[in-house]
């Protein structure tokens, strides 16, 4: 009983031997599954991690460029494609500002607003225009993020940039395209119409006239149908090259459809009717510049312009309006046979037909002997007569005596003055032989006025030669006066023209000095004989203290250059006292009498 009961209590012990083996060896397998677990995760972590890095090493050398700096700003790492875009190498740019790359197209307040956003936000984001390594300046798409701390202080920024010039060039094209008449490369419609709303806009603060030219081809259908719409767009294309001669710098030319062409001038002049006289001008070239023969392909074509005009100030306020208007007045054109203008408002075209008519009446009046020559003394301090100036007027046989005032300025704009001038030249020349004639006048001299588009005719020297040896005249009686427009370009030409004349004996005299423009470096090498000074001065000389003084200068002036000086519009006894007090010994106006023609008055 006893062996059965050890054997029992031994067989107990050892099975609970036998347990806790088990037991022991199902925690260490449970443990080695957790510890092995430990470690998957751990490893997978680490994957993970290392993933990232190299998932932010690539994005880090990706195409934009990446900029990482301290919170001064100061460059500590760059990517390569930094590099590529800003031209600087890693070494040139570390330990460098940002300001680097500034271009210096932003101004300060451009970049304090920057750096508010970035306090305000720690993020900015917009295009800006910086500065490659090699001086070029390119537009950019830049982002900055501020990285802070745990105490929300900023220790980095980190800026991502894009080149985007490609995409600015992309931009510009389309928008060039959506502007742009394709075949000819002038301003479309939509342009026209937004420059002519915005020059409308701009007239409520300006007091200057525009102006707007609707052009029709008088005969492009008939080319277009006979030759083809290949030679019909090639003849749009020369059309166009054209046009483009005959305009101002800041002018708009758009081909408004088909053939036809729209110009908008722009700050004309305050005044209407120089307004409407220049804008017939510019009309008429442009007819003279479109008549003139096409060869495309090797065959000549002809073509000619309607064109209608209309003036705008600031009483107008519709682009589509004047479209209107103008269109309207270029069907009247065409109407009225072609290769003609017409203004849309009734005063204007009065005022180009009764210019045409005057110009036509000019030319007229100088085949038939309409103008002759007026002269006023020319007297010395002792009232006697040294000379006189010889002054042209019109005798028209409906008008009367026309005023110089009214023809003169219409001859120098429309180039008479080429034929006038020869004529003055001409006839004062014959007069002066005929003085040479009578021991009482061959003392005298004679002066002629020259216009600057006179003088600066190639053949103008050689002009005053001929009528001398012609006339077989004293050249030193002869005096020509010259207007301060002269000096204001190619001086050394005029210089030159004039010595060719002086070695002759032909005399100068400066026109209404002080009155334009005369450089004194320029004056003292002149070889003038006379200054003369203009009756601006001279009308109110003794009430006025600065006609005074600027009178009293240009006499010391002529002193001091060993040069005469003569004073025209002298009309009463006490400017020719005052004139006389001040040096000024040679007089011409009324109080020696008026231009005459008759020559024994004087």
């Amino acid at each position: 009983m006893l062996a059965a009961l050890s054997f029992v209590l031994s067989l107990l012990a050892s099975t609970s031997v036998t347990l806790k083996l088990i037991r022991l060896r199902q925690e260490a397998g449970e443990q080695k599954k957790r510890l092995k677990k430990i470690i998957c995760k751990q490893r997978a972590k680490r994957k993970h991690i290392e993933e990232d890095l190299r998932i932010a090493a690539i994005a880090f050398e990706a195409q934009e460029g990446m900029v990482i700096t301290d919170q001064h700003r100061t460059i500590l790492r760059v990517n390569n494609a930094f590099t590529r875009i800003t031209g600087y190498s890693r070494e040139e740019a570390l330990g460098k500002q940002t300001s680097l790359l500034k271009s210096g197209l932003h101004g300060a307040g451009y970049y304090e607003d920057m750096g508010k956003q970035l306090d305000a936000n720690a993020y900015w984001q917009g295009e800006i225009w910086n500065r490659r390594k090699n001086g070029e300046v390119y537009p950019e798409w830049l982002t900055i993020t501020a990285v802070k701390n745990q105490r929300d202080q900023v220790i980095n920024y980190v800026a991502t940039m894009l080149d985007i010039t490609q995409r600015k060039a992309a931009e510009a094209k389309l928008e060039h395209l959506a502007y742009h008449d394709p075949l000819t490369g002038l301003a479309n419609r939509r342009l026209l119409i937004d420059r002519l709303q915005h020059s409308l806009l701009a007239k409520s603060r300006s007091n200057l006239y525009g102006a707007v030219l609707f052009l029709d081809l008088d005969n492009f259908k008939t080319i277009n149908d006979s030759s083809g719409h290949g030679r019909g767009d090639m003849l749009l294309q020369v059309v166009a090259k054209r046009l483009e001669h005959s305009i101002r710098k800041g002018d708009t030319l758009a081909r408004y459809g088909g053939d036809e062409f729209v110009l908008l001038l722009e700050e004309l002049s305050d005044n209407i009717r120089e307004t409407a006289i220049e804008t017939q001008m510019i009309a008429t070239k442009i007819q003279a510049d479109l008549r003139a023969s096409y060869e495309l392909e090797h065959i000549e074509y002809h073509s000619s312009a309607s064109i209608g005009i209309t003036l705008f100030d600031k009483q107008n306020s519709s682009a589509e309006e004047l479209l209107k208007q103008v269109e309207v007045a270029m069907y009247e054109a065409k109407a009225s046979g072609g290769n003609s203008f017409r203004f849309f408002d009734k005063d204007m075209l009065d005022i180009v037909n009764t210019r045409a008519a005057l110009e036509a009446d000019m030319r007229h009046g100088l085949q038939q002997g309409q103008f002759v020559l007026y002269y006023q003394a020319q007297v010395n301090s002792a009232g006697q007569i040294t000379g006189a100036e010889a002054l042209v007027r019109w005798q028209h046989p409906q008008k009367g005596l026309v005023p110089p005032s009214d023809f003169i300025p219409l001859a120098e704009e429309s180039g008479l003055i080429l034929s006038l001038g020869a004529w003055i030249l001409d006839n004062a020349c014959a007069k002066l032989a005929e003085w040479q004639n009578s021991e009482d006048t061959k003392k005298r001299t004679l002066a002629v006025n020259v216009s600057a588009r006179q003088f600066r005719q190639n053949d103008f020297v050689a002009q005053i030669l001929d009528n001398i040896a012609r006339h077989q005249i004293d050249a030193s009686k002869l005096k020509l006066e010259l207007t301060e427009s002269l000096l204001v370009d190619n001086v050394e030409a005029t210089i030159e023209k004039m010595n060719q004349l002086k070695t002759t004996g032909v005399g100068f005299s400066l026109d209404d000095f002080g009155t334009g423009y005369s450089s004194l470096s320029y004056l003292k090498r002149l070889p003038l004989d006379q200054l003369k000074i203009d009756q601006s001065f001279v009308r109110d000389i003794l009430s006025n203290t600065n006609d005074a003084v600027i009178t009293r200068t240009i006499i010391a002036l002529g002193q001091s250059l060993g040069l005469a000086v003569i004073a025209e519009g002298v009309e009463t006894i006490g400017q020719r006292d005052f004139l006389q007090q001040q040096g000024c010994l040679s007089y011409q106006g009324y109080l020696y009498g008026k231009p005459s023609a008759d020559l024994d008055l004087i």
